[in-house]
């Protein structure tokens, strides 16, 4: 039984890799299975989260899937490069860099709690040293920004959590093992200039995208790409509203025509309610895109809104799942599945449906 009384489920099928092995070997190349992998702030926070969530990626990787994973920024992190942002507009700037310097020493800590090589250790070293000096200058910067700069300067603060991520994860896949480089996705996502709420030019960012990461992929690199980023056509920095790393994740599972994109949260799944405040909270392990589109439009913190309709058109099959549970199935939504017989089928009244997890969060 799961910690929340539910039955455990057989194993098929696993996105994961982590409880039945790939069948690639048996039928071929042609059988070997793309992933979308996004790892939210709480499965991140710190280098023993990070190593955990890499080792599922190196579990994939070695069932030979393709990987291509999708980070947040560390759980906090946002919150408090936005508490910057806001003492900016508010000309409350005397503890600004000092903030931004705490929270550089922050990953810098990260850094040295994975204990990579030291040849690795500089390298990394380096590129955070690289972006604690971008985010120092942007920060001064906004003591000066007028109103008409300060929106782009509020999206240029904001996306350094996931840029900070990124490196410090492509670092722990390294470390164990895997070939990993850090993706910028403002290089490839293509959005409008409406800072803070961006909108991305969807099949622009496809073809972009498929020539930033399909060549990863033939080398046998996995990208870590940062969620939450991308960039107009002058090349500024955008954000695509706060909570939107799910969508990144969609994003990116669209550009690499993944077979499954899967949520790694801190959950066993997609809930009735809230398991931390309900005993009466059940577990849904499976829904429909209609029945998950009818949770989103309810208002239901389920999933972003825009997660759907990119995975719904190829049946791109959508999982949520525990990074502290990886052996529980979790809640998969999509297409019905050959021969899968699951209890819980019934979805009940959406307005009570949660993932306890804030969306971009976990």
């Amino acid at each position: 039984m799961s910690p929340q009384g539910q039955p455990e489920l057989p194993a098929e099928p696993d996105p994961a890799g982590v409880l039945v092995s790939s069948n690639v070997d048996r039928l071929g190349e042609a059988t070997r299975q793309t992933l979308a992998f996004k790892f939210g702030g709480s499965s991140l926070l710190g280098a023993e989260r990070m190593l955990r969530s890499a080792g599922l990626v190196r579990e994939a990787a070695a069932a030979r899937a393709r990987v291509a994973v999708v980070v947040s920024a560390m759980k906090g992190v946002t919150d408090r490069l936005l508490a910057i942002a806001k003492a900016l507009e508010e000309r409350r700037s005397a503890d600004t860099l000092p903030e931004a310097d705490q929270v550089v020493y922050l990953h810098f800590d990260v850094l040295r709690e994975l204990r990579l090589d030291p040849f690795g250790a500089e390298r990394v070293a380096r590129e955070l040293r690289l972006l604690g000096k971008d985010l120092h200058q942007d920060v001064s910067e906004g003591v000066r920004a007028t109103p008409f700069s300060r929106e782009a300067l509020h999206d240029r603060l904001a996306s350094y959590g996931e840029r900070f991520s990124a490196r410090l994860f492509a670092a722990a896949l390294e470390k164990c093992g895997v070939s990993a480089v850090p993706v910028s996705s403002s290089e490839f996502v293509l959005t409008c200039d409406t800072f803070r709420e961006a909108q991305p030019q969807i099949e622009e960012t496809r073809r972009r995208g498929r020539e930033i990461l399909l060549p990863l992929f033939e080398d046998g690199v996995v990208p870590v790409v940062t969620g939450f980023i991308g960039s107009t056509a002058d090349g500024r920095v955008t954000t695509l509203g706060r909570n939107s790393s799910d969508f990144s994740g969609a994003l990116v599972a669209h550009v690499v025509d993944a077979d499954e994109l899967v949520i790694w949260t801190d959950v066993d799944g997609i809930y009735t309610a809230n398991p931390h405040e309900s005993a009466e909270a059940r577990l849904l392990h499976e829904l429909s895109y209609d029945e998950a589109h009818a949770l989103v439009a309810s208002g239901a913190k389920v999933l972003h809104a825009k997660v759907l309709p990119l995975a719904a058109e190829p049946e791109m099959v959508v999982w949520v799942r525990n990074t502290f549970n990886p052996r529980f199935r979790g809640t998969r939504i999509g297409p019905p599945a050959l021969g899968d017989v699951l209890p819980n089928r019934d979805v009940p009244a959406p307005r009570g449906c949660h993932n306890s997890s804030p969306r971009g969060e976990a």
